[in-house]
């Protein structure tokens, strides 16, 4: 196996051949950060490379690993494996910038309670991927930032807000990463760069110790390659952690174990045009009848179903609006966050509560709607990536009007806090990634996970790989 091909290499591969040692988690570090090295100036994925903290890790386990006393069997799951974390989580010793320029020097104190678990789980941290600022776009260009690029194009963006990990994974930077998702901020990147993204439901995975994020929409998540990385990250990262606000039961099997048992015959909706916004772009249309007819040939039932967010819009501009009031002076933002600030600051003290009222009221009806269907199948965007800078030109308004539409059918399950995979569904005429989604009901993430593992042994994305990373 050649350095390119232990680089794609996936996660759960690596983990066994560090236990079979056939490689040591030094080499495998030092592979990644080499590449990093090598590759990011072009990408610009991460925000902070923790070269000398991982080579050190990496060598406590090398030589863990090489003792008399060590029985492989007995490691973590992922022992030696690198991984990358979002810069919205903090690292204890590392900055945590939250994509703001003036905070690049502020050094978190503490791991957040995710991290944590994916210490536990035996992963060397590589660095602190790039974010939108306040991971407020989706697509990562903070002020006082290099842009965030796409591997397989890169005059395009990577998506975001957890850009500089699917940019990562996608070339191979790292074999899998941690994300966040607040309104598709795990799904975008991870449709853009032809990757597998996991939103899990709320309540899923700990957002300790700062509680919980977006008033509830926002959620600790995962992007791998592969289905299995992905499932097996998820449940690493899974967990009630005490004083959680939100919590669910363990699932009766665990997600990697759901990728391994095909989903008996499910009912499965459908959807390529969402009110107000209207009919996805002709090619993110023919992803998901793509993907439906394929589902259709594995035996499922399928039916057209209408969907109307027109409701969810304006309370979910005053909920993310909110977001952006984090203390740090207005001149130090972008201009789409100096928006966001100015009219969350103006509306009346109540208008936050009631728009969280108005939302659990659409939760529920949505919810209820979706009821009779096992999973919803709708495109992750409404047309392929921008191209880099592509908005920054515009007013603040007119570019939040876009960004309004091109994200269309992620935040509505944010807002009901189901569980979401995106998955790659081929590829654009220009050789652009297009990814397609998996909604399933509030707190099943098994079925989505087991229906994505059986399209991806039906239809195999991991083989492609983007020329840059080569």
């Amino acid at each position: 196996m050649d350095s390119i091909d232990l680089a794609f290499t996936p996660a759960l591969e690596q983990a066994r051949l560090i236990r079979d040692k056939v490689i040591s988690p030094l080499e495998l570090t030092q592979l990644y950060l080499d590449r990093i090295q090598q590759l990011d100036s072009s990408l610009n994925s991460f925000f902070t490379v923790m070269a000398e903290e991982a080579i050190a890790e990496a060598t406590a386990k090398t030589e863990q690993l090489a003792a008399p006393s060590t029985e492989p069997s007995s490691l973590p799951a992922f022992f030696g494996v690198p991984v990358a974390i979002k810069d919205l989580s903090p690292v204890a010793g590392v900055p945590c910038t939250y994509g703001i320029h003036l905070l690049k020097k502020r050094i978190a104190t503490e791991d957040a309670g995710v991290v944590t678990k994916i210490r536990q789980a035996g992963f060397t941290i590589l660095g602190k991927t790039s974010t939108s600022e306040i991971g407020t776009s989706p697509y990562p260009e903070s002020k006082g930032f290099p842009p965030t690029r796409n591997p397989w194009n890169l005059t395009y963006s990577s998506g975001g807000s957890s850009g500089g990990s699917a940019a990562a994974v996608a070339a191979g930077l790292c074999p899998i990463a941690h994300g966040g998702d607040a309104g598709g901020s795990v799904r975008i990147p991870s449709a853009c760069c032809g990757l597998v993204g996991i939103k899990p439901s709320r309540g899923r995975v700990s957002s300790a110790p700062l509680g919980e994020k977006v008033g509830g929409l926002g959620v600790e998540g995962v992007i791998a390659r592969t289905v299995a990385d992905a499932a097996a990250l998820l449940d690493v990262m899974s967990g009630y952690v005490s004083g959680d606000p939100y919590w669910l039961p363990t699932p009766p099997i665990s997600f990697l174990e759901a990728t391994q048992q095909p989903p008996q015959r499910l009912r499965i909706g459908f959807a390529t045009t969402l009110k107000p916004m209207g009919e996805a772009d002709p090619v993110c249309t023919q992803a998901v009848m793509e993907i439906v007819q394929l589902l259709e040939t594995l035996g499922h039932s399928i039916e057209s179903i209408d969907l109307d967010f027109s409701e969810i819009i304006d309370p979910l501009k005053i909920v993310w609006q909110a977001t952006v009031d984090v203390g740090v002076p207005r001149i130090f933002l972008g201009k789409l966050n100096r928006l966001l600030l100015s009219r969350s600051r103006s509306r009346p003290s109540g208008a936050y509560p009631q728009a969280m009222m108005k939302l659990h009221e659409i939760a529920r009806k949505l919810i209820a709607d979706l009821n009779p269907i096992d999973v919803l199948v709708l495109p992750v965007l409404m047309h392929p990536t921008i191209r880099v800078g592509e908005w920054a030109k515009k007013r603040a308004a007119k570019e939040l009007e876009h960004i309004i539409k091109w994200i269309a059918p992620c935040p509505p399950f944010n807002v009901t806090g189901q569980p979401v995979i995106a998955v790659p569904a081929g590829f654009t005429p220009d050789g652009l990634p297009l990814g397609v989604q998996l909604v399933g009901r509030p707190g099943d993430e098994t079925t989505i996970i087991s229906l994505a593992a059986q399209i991806e042994a039906a239809k195999p994305w991991s083989q492609h790989r983007p020329t840059l990373a080569l």
